[in-house]
C-alpha cells in the first residue's frame, strides 16, 4: 500500500510540474480570439473522436455506494445528497462540446444528470453569494463565478453517451461547464462551496487562467 501511494505521489508531481511548465512557456497559445457564435472550434484547438483521460495521476476509490455531494456555505438550504438522493432529482439531458486546455476538443457529447439550475433552486444561494469552489475526491479544487454555473447548459453529469461516466472520467458524478476550458468541470465532485468572493483552485494558483474562456484563449494567467 505504501509503495502504491508513493508511486501515485511521484506521478502526480511529474504531471503537475509538466503542466506548470506549459503555463510558464505559454504552450499552444496562438494569440487569437474568436466569436463562439461564428467559430465552433476555439483558437488553438484540434478535434478528436475519443475522450482523452486527464487527471492528477490519482483515481479516488469512489463509486455509487460511497459517493455523496455536499453543497454548503452561503446557501439557505445546505444539502448532502447520497447517490439515491441524486438519482431522485429531475433528470436533465444536454448535448455540448468539450474544450480542453491541452488543445483537444470533442463535439456533441451527450450528457445526463442534474442541471445546475435545479441544484441552485434547491440550495438557494444567499444574496451575497458570488462564487463557487468545487472540491473533488482526489483533493482537486476549481473555482467558478456563480453566474457561470447558473447557466442552461451546466450540469452535474452521471452519464455520457448513454452510459454511466467511468471512474477514469470522473464518475460517478462530475461537473460539466461547456463554456469554459474543461479543467473547470471538476471530476469526482464531492462538495460545492458557495462563497462571497473568489477563491482560486488547484490549477488557478499554478499559472492557469482564472476565467478560462476558450474563445478568448484564456489558457494561462498573465
Amino acid at each position: 500500500m505504501g509503495d502504491e501511494v508513493e508511486r501515485e505521489g511521484e506521478i502526480r508531481e511529474k504531471l503537475v510540474a509538466t503542466k506548470e511548465a506549459w503555463a510558464r512557456d505559454g504552450r499552444a497559445l496562438t494569440g487569437e480570439t474568436a466569436d463562439p457564435a461564428v467559430e465552433r472550434l476555439p483558437p488553438g484547438q484540434r478535434l478528436v473522436q475519443d475522450w482523452p483521460v486527464l487527471d492528477l495521476g490519482i483515481l479516488p476509490k469512489v463509486d455509487t455506494g460511497n459517493w455523496a455531494l455536499t453543497v454548503d456555505g452561503l446557501v439557505e438550504n445546505p444539502i448532502r445528497w447520497t447517490w439515491e438522493d441524486f438519482r431522485a432529482q429531475p433528470a436533465f439531458t444536454h448535448v455540448s462540446d468539450i474544450h480542453c486546455v491541452t488543445t483537444w476538443s470533442r463535439y456533441d457529447n451527450h450528457w445526463e444528470g442534474v442541471s445546475a439550475k435545479h441544484l441552485l433552486s434547491v440550495v438557494r444561494p444567499k444574496p451575497e453569494a458570488t462564487h463557487l469552489l468545487f472540491h473533488a475526491y482526489d483533493g482537486y479544487t476549481t473555482n467558478l463565478p456563480l453566474s457561470a454555473f447558473d447557466d442552461d447548459d451546466v450540469l452535474l453529469a452521471s452519464s455520457w453517451e448513454g452510459q454511466p461516466i467511468s471512474r477514469d472520467h470522473g464518475g460517478p458524478v462530475r461537473v460539466v461547464v461547456p463554456k469554459r476550458y474543461f479543467w473547470k468541470s471538476a471530476k469526482w465532485v464531492k462538495r460545492i462551496e458557495v462563497l462571497a468572493s473568489d477563491r482560486r483552485g488547484y490549477w488557478e494558483v499554478r499559472g492557469y487562467h482564472n476565467e478560462a474562456h476558450p474563445w478568448a484563449e484564456e489558457r494561462y494567467s498573465e
